[in-house]
């Protein structure tokens, strides 16, 4: 599986963002797709994830300005980004798992990774 993350640059604070990530090759209904974000000198950290059922997951910093959402059938995911903050500054990867016998929490990583794609938010 491959993913292609699209969607970054530059951008104000209190500006808005669309990151897109398309998923191709075999695919088999991606059970979990998320995004991650790593900023400079930091480690890489679980953005948001959702779930084949419709369920997501949000970092406490970006509950509320960041929507993630996935077209099934194609398995792509979106995440719009409100109200952004130079804090949000980061790499953003995005991220697959396929269906597995049992459940994954994605804080610790993903089977498929995407390159990323640089978000800049300027004050």
């Amino acid at each position: 599986v491959q993913l292609q993350a699209s969607g970054g640059g530059l951008v104000q604070a209190r500006g808005s963002l669309i990151l897109s990530c398309v998923a191709s090759g075999n695919l088999v209904s991606l059970e979990i797709m998320a995004w991650y974000r790593q900023a400079p000198g930091k480690q890489r950290e679980l953005v948001t994830d959702i779930r084949r059922d419709g369920t997501t997951n949000y970092l406490e910093s970006v509950k509320g300005r960041f929507t993630i959402s996935r077209n099934s059938p194609e398995d792509t995911v979106y995440l719009l980004m409100n109200n952004l903050k130079p804090e949000d500054t980061a790499v953003y990867y995005c991220a697959a798992d396929p269906p597995k016998s049992f459940v994954v929490d994605p804080s610790y990583g993903l089977d498929y990774w995407g390159k990323g794609t640089l978000v800049t938010v300027s004050s």
